[in-house]
């Protein structure tokens, strides 16, 4: 992550809600100072129809873990929290206010842990009088309206992506080849349990495929693009409902699908001691992702300073070797492995606070 030498003292907490667990950590000056994995029981987040009606809970989980390390939550300056499924954003830090929290409550973009952190931040602020941000949140979009067409009239591609890890990554390299990330053109692979690969064109992601909801590569958990005749076939054989049909898009697809599991280490193991399957399907997931970084790449003429893949799956070096072999002749390749997400919401938040930019208003940009 950036990290720039500031006169500033501000202590930050951020909260990042996954579906078992809530990643939170504590920066003063962008440095940490604490961070803490909460587990949640499957059989505790079961019980709710909502995800909002998690939000005791993890409330209480939070407090009790920053209690047990000695952390004042009076002395903190800001809470940032990542963002959910709200309504497009453009990129930047938005206070959270009552709109953003009507429209998680209401889930106008579906279900998903992320939906709490809005929650979460302003709950654990408001008692201190301290303001509560998210940043980049899955849903910014800076499409350009020839990405988001398609075959289909009524039917958009829309921008669902890992917004914040992709962007802070991105940051960091431009940082590292002593460049703006607003002057630079990159193409940036989020390589996790989802993949997505965006076009990052002087500082917006110009096109990146829906990740979330079963475009682009497979990956350990999703199915990525698939033949649309054959998911049809699928929906009219009526031998799985609607809610399965989601799941094995979402959930249930990619090495899941493949192998039972979404271990990829798994795999990437039995495919280096000669299992036929596993390693045509480990090949695969290079293949289409070095496939899905060239289309991005002739989405920015060619003109692309850097190629960066990041995510948990970036660890793997035999992942990064095939992927950089086929996509090295159009830009060299960072390897960025992991998403360091506390960290850049907490990079967003000390930006607003010293003035380096300013905060969004999620109600202002959604009334438009």
């Amino acid at each position: 992550m950036v990290t720039t030498e500031r006169k500033s003292n501000y202590r930050i907490l951020t909260i990042n809600p996954g579906s078992t667990t809530t990643k939170i950590g504590v920066y003063e000056n962008g440095r940490l100072l604490f961070r803490k994995v909460v587990s949640h029981e499957r059989s505790w987040i079961g019980q709710f129809d909502r995800v909002s009606e998690q939000l005791a809970g993890r409330k209480d989980a939070i407090l009790e873990a920053i209690d047990n390390e000695g952390v004042r939550l009076d002395r903190l300056h800001a809470i940032a929290a990542r963002g959910g499924l709200l309504r497009p954003l453009k990129s930047g830090t938005y206070h959270v206010d009552d709109k953003m929290i009507s429209d998680v409550m209401a889930a106008v973009g579906g279900e998903h842990a992320s939906n709490l952190g809005p929650l979460l931040a302003q709950e654990i602020a408001c008692p201190f009088r301290i303001p509560s941000f998210i940043v980049d949140p899955v849903v910014v979009d800076e499409m350009t309206d020839l990405a988001k067409v398609t075959g289909w009239k009524n039917v958009q591609r829309k921008s669902v992506f890992h917004a914040l890890n992709q962007k802070a990554a991105a940051r960091f390299v431009a940082y590292e080849l002593g460049v703006p990330y607003e002057n630079v053109n990159m193409v940036v692979a989020h390589l996790g349990g989802g993949i997505t690969i965006g076009a990052h064109q002087r500082g917006r992601v110009i096109d990146v495929n829906d990740g979330l909801n079963g475009e682009g590569p497979f990956s350990p958990e999703r199915s990525g693009s698939l033949p649309a005749k054959a998911v049809l076939d699928s929906v009219f054989a009526g031998d799985h409902t609607k809610e399965e049909l989601v799941d094995s898009i979402i959930k249930k697809g990619g090495f899941v699908d493949h192998f039972g599991t979404h271990e990829a280490k798994l795999i990437e193991e039995k495919a280096m001691k000669g299992d036929k399957e596993a390693e045509l399907v480990w090949h695969a997931l290079s293949y289409q992702i070095a496939k899905w970084i060239g289309a991005q790449a002739a989405v920015l003429n060619g003109r692309v300073d850097a190629i960066i893949l990041t995510g948990g799956l970036a660890h793997s070096r035999s992942l990064c070797n095939q992927i950089r072999k086929q996509v090295n002749w159009i830009s060299q390749v960072y390897v960025r492995p992991g998403e360091d997400e506390l960290q850049a919401l907490a990079e967003g938040a000390l930006r607003v606070l010293n003035n380096e930019e300013e905060a969004l208003s999620y109600e202002a940009m959604t009334n438009k």
